[in-house]
């Protein structure tokens, strides 16, 4: 009696070939796109966005090879690949919902337990418990990445050894056909995450993501399914995860919104994620204020509080502005906020150009825009604060990246009475640029002889190598004269900046020779600026040790990275 089975024809291999690997390369953009869903989210919550990044994709890449080791375990690949996709879907749709409702819960606790026992209103418990509690929850990310790319690691070996069944033979190309798709699916999935999926609201963006996953399950469990055991039940599975992807797309960002307040003091009354970064805009009440006292936090760091925010960009635009000759035509790059705008407006001027990268934030502030519509209210709010700044006929707003744009100004032969710098701290690699010999080196090209330039310089207390790193690197992309200041701004603490002149007197001489402050200020006055540029005895005593901040070197950033994770374990202990 024989025990032979037909092989499948030509045409029905064809149709199972296009199917599993369309089904593979589908699902390996999804995976692609969860890791950097969680790599993204990670930056947020942990502040360190380049470390959180370089984590988490690392500990998903080595969870995905002991994946493919745990793949072997299966017997029945078919069951196996079509349960292990609707975890993967449930996993990916909800990992982000979850961490953030770990970490909201940490960070109530001690308010909830301060209810409880009827302790005042303003002592809110810090015991060890407490602090554990929110330090383990802010690792949460990498823990749902460990269990993804243990999840997703398994998709290729259990794929491959479906192809081979369906053959019935062993097929001598079948790892490279599986790994075709797989990297090809992987490409299309970055390329979506960067055109689309970056400027989306998180929660949306894992919905959408799985509800690829979901299609690509259900579409091998509509062709294998009398492979699979309990078909029946997974598609009920299926169908739930379909029920969850609408609940997520509709109140998602919503329950993110409500999740995310928590992390934040006050109470938040924006929160948008735009290309570039998350915008956060929060308000408290203030008995000595008759206004609601705004603050904006970027990627969960302050930007600048209202309350204070006019003696940081005082002691930003003043000095560069006194030690200019003239001020007919200002560069600013970065500000888009147009505080700085705003200050700078204050005097004679005939032109101030600004160059941001965001026109988001830029639109949140003024800034006209077709592509982008931010709530009427929350506009309103802001142009009252920088007094319409970019409304203004002499306002000329670039958006663009200024390291590119800073270029294309000299190429059009521009020049500038005075350049100031507000750009945010360098945090990340991308700003570390902004902040190179080589960018500084253009920027003295566009500075008239007889003007000025200042650097918003980080905190030269918290950060001090950071901080003299700046004043080196402008010093070694040519001016002749580079000198640093300090200020306390009450949000910020100690804060420092850098003013340098190509030619002439030093910044502080000129400042000194001033007889009278043309526009009148109520912050700063000739003594105060002045006062601020002597630091403690042998605060410069390194500066010899003290590295410049070369073009692709990291070096700043790397300063800076170091000493803010320093300051952070000082608070912790």
């Amino acid at each position: 009696m024989s025990n032979t089975t037909t092989a499948p024809s030509k045409h029905a291999l064809l149709g199972h070939d296009f199917l599993l690997i369309t089904v593979m390369a589908v699902l390996a953009g999804c995976g692609l796109i969860y890791e950097y869903l969680l790599s993204h989210y990670a930056g947020r919550v942990l502040g360190s966005v380049e470390s959180a990044i370089y984590a988490m994709i690392g500990t998903m890449i080595v969870a995905m090879g002991i994946g493919a080791f745990l793949a072997r375990w299966f017997k029945d690949a078919f069951t196996a690949f079509a349960w292990l996709e609707s975890i993967i879907a449930l996993v990916g749709m909800g990992c982000i919902l979850a961490i953030a409702s770990v970490i909201a819960v940490s960070y109530s606790l001690p308010h909830i337990f301060s209810q409880i026992f009827n302790l005042p209103a303003d002592t809110v418990l810090n015991g060890y418990v407490f602090q554990k509690l929110q330090e383990w929850s802010r690792f949460l990310p990498y823990v749902f990445g460990l269990l993804l790319g243990l999840l997703i690691g398994m998709e290729i070996p259990l794929i491959a050894r479906i192809r081979q069944q369906v053959y019935g033979r062993f097929l001598e190309n079948n790892a490279g056909t599986i790994y075709g798709a797989d990297y090809i699916g992987a490409g299309i999935g970055a390329a979506i995450w960067v055109s689309i999926m970056l400027s989306m609201p998180i929660m949306q963006a894992a919905a959408w993501t799985a509800l690829f996953n979901i299609v690509a399950g259900l579409a091998f469990l509509w062709r294998y399914h009398s492979y699979v055991r309990f078909a029946k039940l997974l598609l009920a599975c299926h169908v739930g995860l379909l029920v969850l992807f609408g609940f997520i797309l509709v109140f998602g960002s919503s329950w993110m919104k409500d999740l995310s307040n928590v992390l934040y003091k006050d109470k938040v009354i924006y929160s948008e994620a735009t290309k570039y970064q998350h915008l956060v805009l929060t308000e408290r009440l203030s008995r000595n204020q008759p206004d609601p006292i705004t603050d904006l936090y970027l990627n969960g760091r302050l930007q600048f509080s209202s309350i204070d925010e006019q003696i940081y960009h005082s002691m930003l635009v003043y000095p560069a502005l006194l030690a200019s000759n003239r001020h007919d035509d200002v560069l600013i790059v970065g500000g888009g906020d147009g505080l700085a705008m705003r200050d700078v407006l204050k005097w004679p001027v005939k032109a101030v150009t600004l160059i941001d990268l965001d026109g988001q934030l830029l639109n949140l502030f003024g800034h006209k825009s077709d592509e982008f519509n931010a709530p009427v209210e929350i506009v309103n709010r802001l142009t009252k604060l920088n007094a319409n700044a970019m409304d203004d006929p002499r306002a000329n707003v670039i958006v663009g990246d200024a390291f590119i744009e800073v270029e294309r100004l000299l190429d059009q032969g521009k020049r500038f009475d005075t350049i100031i710098i507000d750009l945010p701290d360098p945090n990340h690699p991308d700003l570390n640029k902004m902040y190179s010999d080589y960018f500084y080196n253009h920027i003295r090209q566009l500075l008239a002889p007889d003007g000025a330039m200042a650097v918003q310089s980080t905190s030269p207390y918290h950060a001090k190598k950071a901080f003299l790193s700046i004043g080196k690197t402008v010093k070694a992309a040519g001016f002749k004269h580079v000198e640093q200041y300090q200020q306390n701004i009450p949000s910020f603490g100690q804060w420092g900046w850098t003013i340098a002149t190509t030619r002439g007197q030093s910044a502080s001489e000129r400042i000194n020779d001033v007889v009278k402050l043309s526009v009148a200020s109520r912050w700063v006055s000739q003594k105060y600026l002045l006062a601020s540029f002597v630091f403690p005895n042998h605060y410069f005593e390194q500066i010899k040790d003290i590295e410049v901040n070369r073009l692709g070197s990291g070096t700043l950033y790397d300063y800076y990275r170091s000493a803010w994770q320093m300051e952070s374990e000082l608070y912790k202990n």
